[in-house]
């Protein structure tokens, strides 16, 4: 993920990909922050030169998100409320062949862990590299998976088939006849193989229409990007898109002359009245009406990105050229063709350094001003919030942790919770009982 986090959201963009698994991203932490145009990437990993896992969420989703769980830098989940559908996306990257057999028990008792917490009821979506081949063919495995996978079988891909078993999940990727170009996920060296796949429970797999490998993305230099089209069957009526409040300009009262403007029109508003008149809510309307005038209103678009300014038509320029020759290497494997692309990704590189430090240096020159200071505590407050897994309470659970969607259950609920809360002892007056009880049997 390093350097490439602007690259990703671009490609999701033009894909057309509302939610992204990734693996093996190599960064160190446990948070979430913005990776440019509305994407925002919710991350772990504890060592920055192997492992990591990733979810990358679509601007619309981010409010959505009721849960976040980071068991290793090799499993995630999140939970996210859709339309009233509970929907949880699990992001692993298992140990590669060669890695420790404790290691891999390891992360199938991660990965199972976090399957039996989610309840039955709630859909459940798995992205990832399991480093192993399920094969061609389905023979005793009809239930989990189809007859569309890639050569032999081994040992890795006969654990993800025994998992999929266990939790009654379908293989996506298998279900679907494509051309082999579109069901190959990893290329390296003359090697084309299948370790990358999407799960989803069986009783689910009739939401999904189409699932296949994308081809011509140059993000990732091995992996290719599998995307699966999954419709959720919601129960609730679809809620229409919540438009972002257009905000009356009122910061502009600092600048003098329009200070005088609003004063004149707003007395003018009044009836040339110099005392304000009694009812203040017809008041309070007048002012606001004036300020909307005079001021103007906010265009209640999303800001641009303020984690990527350096997105300059440069950069994007080069990631293209280099998007294009991947393509070519990949129909026609000559040294020229190969040459070719490895220049132009050394290329990039150094137009994403030039183009940061381009910005960073005009940054600087801004926070000497006035102007300045004040985008500096703008831009820690985004941070701060940016770096939150969870945007809002918008549900409670139930006892058995279930999340609550009805207005019916919820109150419900809380009406459980404060007959409990009111009624049940605390510390304090156990102990004062007890003391009692004891007095009276000493007497």
């Amino acid at each position: 993920m390093t350097g490439k986090g602007r690259e990703l959201a671009d490609m999701m963009e033009r894909r057309k990909v509302d939610i992204l698994c990734v693996q093996e991203t190599r960064w160190k932490g446990s948070k979430a922050r913005s990776i440019g145009a509305g994407f925002k990437l919710f991350y772990y990993g504890v060592d920055s030169k192997r492992n990591g896992v990733g979810v990358v969420l679509k601007e619309e989703f981010v409010r959505n998100v009721l849960e976040v769980k980071r068991v290793s830098d090799r499993v995630m989940s999140l939970k996210l409320e859709i339309e009233g559908v509970m929907l949880n996306v699990v992001s692993g990257y298992a140990p590669q062949v060669g890695c420790e057999l404790e290691e891999k028990e390891r992360f199938w008792s991660e990965l199972d862990e976090v399957m039996e917490s989610i309840p039955m009821g709630e859909r459940v979506v798995i992205g990832a590299d399991f480093n192993g081949h399920v094969g061609e063919g389905n023979t005793g495995d009809e239930k989990v998976m189809g007859k569309f996978g890639v050569k032999e079988r081994n040992l890795e891909g006969q654990m993800v088939v025994d998992f999929a078993k266990r939790m009654d999940m379908g293989v996506v990727n298998t279900y679907f006849q494509k051309r082999e170009e579109h069901r190959v996920t990893y290329k390296s060296e003359g090697r084309r193989t299948q370790v990358d796949y999407i799960l989803c429970r069986r009783g689910n797999l009739k939401e999904i229409s189409d699932c296949k490998v994308v081809v011509g993305e140059s993000v990732a230099r091995q992996h290719r990007m599998v995307v699966c089209r999954m419709t959720l069957m919601v129960c609730k009526k679809k809620r229409s898109k919540i438009e972002i409040e257009k905000k009356t300009k009122w910061w502009k009262l600092k600048k003098e002359e329009c200070c005088g403007e609003f004063r004149q029109k707003l007395r003018q508003a009044l009836g040339g009245q110099v005392v304000l008149p009694d009812d203040w809510e017809t008041t309070a309307e007048v002012i606001r009406e004036t300020g909307r005038k005079v001021l103007g209103v906010s265009s209640g678009k999303r800001k641009e990105d303020k984690e990527t300014w350096w997105w300059n038509e440069e950069v994007q320029d080069s990631i293209q050229r280099k998007r294009l020759a991947k393509k070519k290497w990949d129909m026609d494997r000559t040294e020229q063709n190969r040459q070719e692309y490895k220049e132009l990704q050394h290329r990039v590189k150094r137009e994403v350094s030039k183009a940061k430090q381009k910005a960073y240096d005009e940054l600087y020159t801004r926070l000497d001003t006035r102007e300045g200071q004040k985008d500096l505590y703008r831009l820690a407050r985004q941070r701060a919030q940016d770096g939150k897994d969870v945007q809002q309470v918008r549900v409670i659970k139930d006892r058995d942790g279930r999340v609550l969607t009805s207005e019916e259950s919820v109150q419900r609920r809380w009406k459980e919770y404060f007959e409990e809360l009111m009624n049940e002892e605390n510390e304090r007056e156990k102990k004062s009982r007890r003391g009692e009880l004891c007095g009276t049997e000493s007497r």
